[in-house]
């Protein structure tokens, strides 16, 4: 039958209409697969697609001439500082943002309104409020070339208005003076226990200014970290006569503080493998005894670092000091005599810092000095404040992971204010190879690694768990979403996903890439892809993204009719991972197969066919229990 023209054309139109209505609606379709690409920020030519810093990456530069007393009388800090700002960016700055962190403890901060509840890690309490203390920052004054600049406060933030634009590659001074009362105890990182000092936030510093954010000004609460920029430092430390002076940098001026023979002790211990007393228990002691006639002046210690992102500094009278070397690096521990457990500290320090040089990056720094006292544990360039411990595991634990931070975020400079599990958790990671390569042969050093998978069922409860990228102010379980669950994520993508091998290249290369630059997740993300040859985004989604729970099943065991069997495998939770089978034959010989991610592809059954014509008896998916597998009774067959 023919149709009139008219009809023919209206039925086209419709026709045309329904195919493009059919084809858009399939393009709406959103990709569902589990290994579809992440979101991520599009790369460029400061950012690159393999995860390296461009040929026009920038990142600003900050130098601290900072002259500081520290009056112990007064329980107080007085400071003078000259910041030399390098605009380095393509951009025309008419403001800058310090932070002035001492704030945490002022009357009116959030951390002392809210007074949170401390912060539980196992047998460890960090406590982020300021207990009470009525401190703050007095900031005294506030000029560049002589002149008042006008700023304003807002919590740890001060906001200051530049007298005329800066521009690219331009430079600007900045004259502070301020002064605070020394907390006993400030947002669990610093503070004071008797005539010993540990302080760190204890400047006005200037805050990161990149490429990703602009100004990265989030508040210092307690919880998150730090983020800040690479420069020199010249800093000059005038303290009470007696007092002994560990800090980020190099001491320049030994010998206006320092005895003929401790000098003599420091350069043997530069080249020693075993420990070289610079300061005796028995010559701790007498100088606690020792009654001068007269009150001595105060003496001045001088420090310089270069390529640091901050400076802390610990001071006491009458501590032990212990030291060894390392390929040139003076490793230290200053420490209270009554610090039972700090004898072995200079050893727990250098196996720590050899292995981290040995195995990632070399360690850059003249020196890693611990410092014994009341912070339960804080790292800063060179420097650690740690505690006396109540075991030999858990004081080589802290004096590891402490100084495990010197590559994480000290060298590698991530937002810690954002991603704790770029520093926690990549520390914690390395940490427990370290850790079970001291005490190796023991039970403790046997099953260490493996801690974080054993803590899964109790941190990873549904409703509960957050994801690793949550910002960790608003982080419930700190201490698994900073610290254990990136360490065990790192851990299965080492030994389960690409293999040893592979992952140390990538590992590596990511750590020397963004030495002493500030990389992001996603930069962390390509690095890794572009080393290890392998897509990843399946991975990165289920553990940094999502809380995802993995569920692997031993559905059914087939036998065919020619003696063959196969395996029907299914994936019921919401994370993948690759798969190990521990197959059991009837003639009783057992075989191991490992099955990659991709046998998921086509989407969450696949049914492997046992090679070769020996029945199959007997079925495990995971038979080393190696990955968290939230349902293991549905991993063999039978049942």
């Amino acid at each position: 039958m023919t149709l009139p023209r008219a009809v023919l054309s209206l039925w086209l139109g419709f026709a045309l209409l329904g195919r493009a209505s059919a084809l858009a609606a399939q393009a709406s379709v959103a990709d569902s697969s589990p290994f579809r690409a992440l979101t991520l920020p599009a790369p460029n030519a400061v950012r690159t697609g393999s995860g390296r810093p461009g040929a026009a990456y920038w990142q600003q530069r900050v130098d601290y001439r900072i002259s500081a007393t520290l009056d112990t009388a007064a329980k107080e800090i007085r400071g003078r500082e000259v910041i030399q700002y390098h605009n380095q960016s393509p951009d025309t700055l008419r403001y800058l943002w310090l932070f002035v962190e001492q704030n945490l403890c002022a009357p009116q901060s959030v951390t002392n309104q809210l007074n949170q509840p401390p912060l539980q890690f196992l047998g460890a309490t960090f406590d982020f409020s300021c207990q009470g203390s009525a401190g703050g920052l007095t900031l005294e004054s506030l000029k560049s070339g002589g002149a008042d600049l006008r700023s304003t406060a807002q919590g740890t933030t001060l906001y200051v208005d530049l007298p005329r634009p800066l521009a690219p590659g331009g430079q600007v001074s900045l004259e502070v003076s301020w002064r605070f009362r020394v907390p006993p105890m400030g947002g669990g990182r610093m503070g004071r226990d008797g005539p010993l000092y540990e302080i760190a936030q204890w400047y006005p510093r200037l805050v990161v200014y990149d490429d990703v954010k602009g100004w990265n000004h989030e508040p210092y609460i307690g919880a998150g970290e730090f983020y800040l920029e690479y420069g020199t430092f010249d800093v000059s430390l005038t303290v009470p006569a007696g007092y002994v002076v560990a800090a980020t940098g190099q001491l320049v001026n030994p010998e206006a503080v320092l005895t003929a023979t401790q000098r003599e002790r420091l350069v043997r211990a530069r080249t020693s493998d075993t420990v070289v007393a610079i300061i005796t228990r028995d010559e701790a002691e007498a100088a606690r005894l020792a009654r001068p006639a007269r009150p001595a002046p105060p003496v001045t210690w001088l420090f310089t670092a270069d390529s640091v992102r901050d400076f802390a500094f610990a001071a006491a009278p009458n501590v032990r000091w212990d030291a060894s070397g390392w390929k040139g690096i003076l490793i230290e521990a200053l420490y209270r005599p009554s610090a039972t457990r700090w004898e072995e500290v200079w050893k727990m320090g250098r196996e720590a810092i050899k292995n981290f040089s040995e195995q990632w990056y070399q360690y850059p720094y003249s020196h890693a000095t611990t410092f014994e006292g009341p912070i339960e544990g804080m790292e800063y360039p060179m420097l650690t404040f740690t505690p006396n411990s109540p075991s030999r595991e858990d004081q080589q634990w802290v004096i590891a992971h402490e100084f495990g931070h010197q590559w994480f975020p000290m060298v590698v400079g991530s937002n810690e204010r954002l991603y704790p599990w770029m520093d926690e958790g990549f520390n914690t990671f390395i940490d427990l190879e370290n850790t079970a390569r001291y005490f190796a042969g023991t039970p403790y050093g046997d099953t260490v690694e493996v801690h974080p998978l054993h803590l899964y069922p109790d941190h990873s409860k549904p409703g509960e768990e957050q994801p690793l990228i949550t910002n960790p102010t608003q982080v419930r379980d700190l201490f698994w979403v900073g610290y254990q669950k990136p360490a065990l994520m790192l851990h299965l993508l080492r030994r389960e996903v690409l293999g040893t091998e592979r992952f140390d290249r990538a590992f590596r290369e990511y750590t020397r890439a963004w030495a002493f630059k500030h990389p992001t997740p996603a930069d962390f993300f390509r690095v890794m892809r572009d080393v290890s040859g392998t897509e990843l985004d399946w991975f990165w989604r289920g553990w940094v993204y999502t809380t995802a729970r993995l569920d692997q099943v031993v559905d059914s065991l087939v036998a065919w009719p020619d003696g063959g069997s196969s395996v029907v495998l299914a994936s019921r939770g919401t994370m993948l991972m690759p798969a190990e089978l521990g197959l059991t034959f009837a003639d009783g010989t057992t075989q191991r197969v490992q099955l990659p991610v991709e046998m998921w592809n086509l989407g969450n059954r696949f049914t492997y066919r046992v090679p070769g014509t020996r029945p199959v008896t007997r079925v495990e998916i995971d038979p080393r229990r190696a990955l968290p597998d939230i349902d293991r009774a549905n991993n063999a067959m039978p049942r």
